[in-house]
């Protein structure tokens, strides 16, 4: 008997095995087809697979789906990547709302962040369905996804103190304001060290770049203020922060100020000691210090000014010593301090745009 396909005739042929998968569909039905009815036609499955060029245990896979379900458990199936979701439209819409509105850790989930491990095991245990991450990686694109990296929020934080300041408490601070002719200052402190790293650099393909620098650990700290209108005032210090630190600030601060100064600031303890409070009382109404709601840092334009700092005046340079480091700050923040259209520009960050 001669059995042949679309190559032409496979009659006393030895061919080279072959993976079947990389035909066409209709071209497996056929091969299927024609080597099951090799197999009922007397050949042995051993004899089958040397003639049509396929492993006898795929011919043994055939012969056995031909004996349970006859022809049709032959037919060509469809290839490649199904299309659409296997996802419900609610299903999508809850997952969805799960990713953006909880950590996993709030779910249950044994991890810490949003990966596409997270959301496999989510919709294992929500739906009930079980996908590749790859998969996942296809859904998370459709849902308009994109990886990020997050803003660190305590769990401290009072989510309530935050709306009634951003919708009650600092509207009322900037009406006061506007009555008693008063400037709004924003104030925060931070510590820059040797060893800060921000940035990447370029390099080879999995050879990690390294940056020579000072095996010596040296640190300075600045203390700064800003208004919505451009205005910067800053000062960097040795020491660590401290009342007599903050309140030499507050007297460097009116010291060129004609017009009542209202600051916001957070609640360091610094902020809140008793001889900061007594210094302020004793120059009448030129001063008055606000809080923020505690463990908030993202309500405070101060923080954009800080971080601006740490990656373009340190980050991206590598100081000797702390006059070097001293020097790179104050320079840099001097050059931020006469471009008033840099300063306006962090008000206009989403989280404290409420004070543009």
């Amino acid at each position: 008997m001669t059995y042949s396909d679309a190559s032409g005739s496979f009659a006393g042929m030895t061919t080279t095995t072959r993976d079947a998968r990389s035909l066409p569909a209709l071209a497996q039905e056929d091969l299927r087809r024609k080597a099951v009815n090799a197999v009922i036609a007397g050949m042995t499955q051993t004899e089958a697979a040397r003639l049509f060029g396929v492993s006898r245990v795929a011919v043994s896979g055939w012969v056995k789906r031909w004996r349970a379900g006859g022809a049709r458990a032959l037919k060509a199936q469809p290839q490649g990547r199904p299309r659409g979701s296997r996802l419900a439209p609610h299903q999508a819409a809850t997952i969805v709302r799960l990713i953006l509105g909880r950590c996993p850790d709030q779910l249950r989930l044994p991890f810490a962040l949003w990966t596409r491990e997270a959301v496999q095991e989510l919709l294992a245990r929500r739906c009930g369905l079980e996908v590749s991450v790859w998969t996942v990686g296809r859904y998370l694109k459709q849902w308009n996804l994109t990886p990020q990296k997050p803003l660190r929020r305590a769990y401290e934080q009072d989510p309530v103190a935050v709306q009634r300041w951003i919708e009650q408490e600092y509207p009322a601070i900037h009406a006061r304001a506007q009555r008693e002719g008063a400037e709004i200052h924003w104030g925060d402190e931070m510590g820059l060290r040797s060893d800060h790293q921000v940035g990447r650099s370029y390099g080879r393909r999995g050879q990690t770049p390294v940056i020579p620098g000072t095996g010596q650990r040296f640190r300075c700290n600045v203390i700064s203020s800003l208004t919505n209108r451009g205005d910067l005032a800053f000062m960097v210090f040795r020491e660590g922060f401290n009342a007599p630190v903050f309140i030499r600030f507050l007297q460097r601060l009116l010291r060129h100020r004609n017009r009542p100064l209202f600051l916001i600031v957070d609640q360091h303890p610094v902020h809140k000691a008793k001889v900061v409070h007594k210094w302020i009382a004793g120059h009448g109404q030129r001063l008055t210090l606000f809080y923020l709601p505690g463990y908030s840092p993202q309500l405070n334009q101060d923080e954009l000014l800080n971080q601006d700092v740490k990656s373009n005046a340190l980050g991206r340079r590598r100081p000797s010593n702390q006059r070097e480091m001293i020097a790179d700050a104050r320079g840099y923040l001097r050059s931020t301090q006469k471009q008033p259209s840099i300063v306006r520009s962090y008000f206009r960050e989403k989280h404290v745009r409420y004070a543009a």
